[in-house]
């Protein structure tokens, strides 16, 4: 993979995120830099008093790392734009202090990656915060004034947009020019993979989300229990596994919400090969133990390796509903329901589905893109086996009426090729990457002067 490619990729994938969340997890400390007090002597006094000068608005701070101040503001914003990403759902009440402590944390690495940075010679232009932030409110079908109301509606501000944006890039391109230029893949290292894919012809890929906690011997116990907790509370499904991984996880793929894609489990570490293996299509497992900390898993989906999988099948389909007024019973929704089965089975193909439908005042709706797999779990295991002009049995409740789905197309999937070098070559480059930038920034947070207020 190229410079270019692998920035762009790099960008992209912050950007989306960015896109995804609102920037719900993506508001950065406001920082105010006091240059009255020497880079090796914090006077948080005086530097409190300075503070409040400038913005009587912004709270007492939470930490100061270096010569940055990270307030209570900052934090209070990250946690507001992570309930606006979720749709309004925030943690419980119990929960929240201990999300605050988690968003600091986060908050400080990128006051650090910033700084270091910085120190590299990389800054990120207004104008090229303005383009992202332009590029963004179009993503979200706004203006850009209208994005900065929608964030402050939410309880954030563009100052933290702003940030977010100049700490993503100026990462990316930090690693770009001090960690990519010395990251290596060889040819025969990448001929070794391929091969070992092709004998993997028939095995199982998987689809995974992972939340990565660090522990050392002085902390095990107490992270251990800590990933514990995360769980029991990932198993309430009150919120998305996404949330936790971007709160909570320390890995590189903590802005994309732990996200691994598909992956073979040749390319895991046997810990979590193991785990994955064993796990099924919606599971959590967990605290595994791998070196350097404790993983959290969750399976989202899983195919064979070389062969076509039959849920990947795109389908063109007619929808057909019958509503059920206000105040219908039981009984009489069975009734029509039942009426409703038997006229369906007189359907002869895609051609007679409105003629059919007109008999029983039935609304039908077209869709001539969806794979199987995107359908709820109990349509999956019909539609796989349907057959062109067939319809489903009835599906539906008292209260959102009654459906049958009519299978007018079905385009089968490809068998899956063994990936190309350049794209081997590109991932192990990313992974060593990523790895180099965790390195990295654990000497970052091990040389920092913080001070928590």
């Amino acid at each position: 993979m190229t410079h270019n490619n692998r920035r762009n990729a790099r960008i992209a994938r912050t950007l989306g995120w960015v896109a995804l969340a609102a920037f719900a997890t993506g508001a950065v400390a406001q920082t105010v830099q006091d240059n009255q007090v020497p880079e090796t002597n914090l006077n948080i006094p005086a530097n409190l008093q300075i503070f409040g000068k400038l913005d009587p608005n912004v709270r007492k701070p939470t930490a100061i790392v270096n010569d940055t101040v990270i307030t209570g503001t900052d934090v209070d914003q990250r946690l507001a734009l992570t309930v606006f990403n979720n749709g309004g759902r925030g943690p419980a009440p119990e929960q929240v202090d201990e999300f605050k402590l988690q968003i600091l944390r986060q908050l400080i690495d990128e006051t650090l990656e910033i700084q270091e940075a910085k120190t590299a010679e990389i800054t990120v232009t207004a104008a090229e915060l303005d383009q992202s932030e332009a590029g963004l409110a179009k993503r979200f079908n706004m203006t850009a004034p209208q994005l900065r109301a929608a964030l402050r509606k939410a309880g954030s501000s563009e100052r933290s947009l702003r940030r977010a944006i100049e700490g993503e890039l100026a990462w990316s391109r930090y690693l770009r020019r001090k960690i990519e230029p010395f990251v290596n893949v060889g040819d025969e290292e990448v001929t070794a993979i391929q091969k070992r894919i092709e004998a993997s012809r028939g095995t199982e890929e998987y689809n995974l989300r992972e939340i990565y906690l660090s522990a050392n011997d002085a902390n095990r116990a107490e992270v251990f229990a800590k990933a514990k907790q995360i769980i029991a509370e990932i198993q309430k499904a009150q919120q998305p596994f996404e949330l936790f991984a971007r709160n909570y996880s320390e890995a590189s793929t903590r802005g994309v919400g732990g996200d691994l894609g598909w992956i073979r489990l040749v390319t895991l570490p046997q810990q979590l090969a193991d785990a994955a293996q064993q796990m099924q299509v919606g599971q959590v497992a967990g605290p595994i133990e791998t070196p350097g900390g404790y993983s959290i898993l969750y399976l989202t989906d899983k195919r064979t390796i070389g062969s076509a999988d039959p849920r990947d099948a795109k389908l063109s389909l007619k929808q057909l509903t019958v509503s059920f007024p206000a105040g219908t019973t039981q009984a009489q929704a069975q009734t029509r329901a039942a009426t409703f089965a038997k006229t369906v089975q007189s359907i002869q193909g895609c051609g007679t589905v409105e003629k059919v439908a007109a008999t029983i005042g039935a609304e039908v709706v077209d869709n001539d893109s969806i794979r199987i797999r995107d359908l709820p779990a109990p349509l999956q295991e019909i539609m796989v086996k349907l057959q062109v002009g067939q319809a489903t049995p009835p599906f539906g409740s008292p209260t959102e009426g009654v459906r049958s789905l009519v299978l007018c197309g079905r385009d089968d999937p490809q068998q899956s090729a063994v990936p190309g070098a350049a794209q081997i070559q590109g991932q192990l480059e990313q992974q060593r990457v990523n790895l180099r930038a965790q390195s990295k920034l654990r000497d970052l947070r091990r040389d920092a002067v913080i001070e928590y207020r």
